[in-house]
């Protein structure tokens, strides 16, 4: 899952992009609103955490841009402001959460996690596809009832397939949302991953369709 954080604060910038990328998230950190647009213009991303005192385009003006084109991710506002008439116009305008700093590392990742399993279409929080079980939360991946050992990258990767079991999963759709730009991975990173997932999960799990990409089937 690869996260958008606009937050200008640089010691608060920095602990929440390390401590989102050590639960298994690609992070990519802005300082102001305008780069934060020209971001979701130009790159795929599955959520945005949002400051709303941002300079050069505020908060409330990066919402209003990406909800008048139409795009759909979800958005997690995290401000200082704790009036309950900044919540409601966050909320109105399109945001998907709201909380208020300081911010608690571990009710951040929680929250993420919610919108996730919203946006999924999804109301449990452990992912299941026949008898292989994903936990997002304890990070914990259960094979017919045994515990599978993975590293975060294979975690993350397995839980893109499983969250889209059944559909066709192209290279590019996969790198874009396990890499941020400070990532820089081999060309072949992808196909180690997978070669990996199929020797501790049997290589019956993940199809490859040549040219096109990789899918779990259901």
């Amino acid at each position: 899952m690869r996260i958008l954080l606009a937050e200008d604060d640089p010691q608060l910038g920095d602990g929440l992009m390390v401590g989102l990328r050590q639960e298994g998230y690609a992070v990519d950190w802005v300082k102001d609103g305008a780069t934060a647009d020209l971001a979701l213009k130009t790159e795929a991303y599955d959520l945005l955490v949002l400051d709303l005192g941002l300079p050069r385009q505020t908060g409330m003006e990066v919402l209003a841009a990406l909800r008048a084109r139409g795009q759909t991710l979800p958005v997690l506002i995290l401000t200082a402001r704790d009036a309950t008439s900044d919540k409601v116009q966050g909320l109105d305008a399109g945001a998907d959460d709201y909380l208020v700093k300081p911010v608690d590392l571990y009710e951040l990742a929680a929250r993420v996690r919610a919108l996730a399993r919203r946006a999924a279409g999804r109301a449990q929080p452990v992912l299941e596809v026949g008898d292989l079980a994903l936990d997002p939360a304890a990070r914990q991946v259960r094979l017919a009832g045994a515990p599978i050992e993975l590293s975060a990258r294979e975690l993350a990767l397995l839980q893109l397939l499983m969250e889209n079991a059944g559909r066709v999963m192209t290279r590019a759709q996969l790198e874009a949302s396990l890499y941020g730009w400070r990532d820089e991975p081999d060309s072949n990173a992808l196909e180690v991953h997978i070669h990996n997932l199929r020797k501790k999960l049997g290589a019956e799990r993940i199809k490859t369709l040549r040219g096109i990409g990789y899918t779990m089937p259901k």
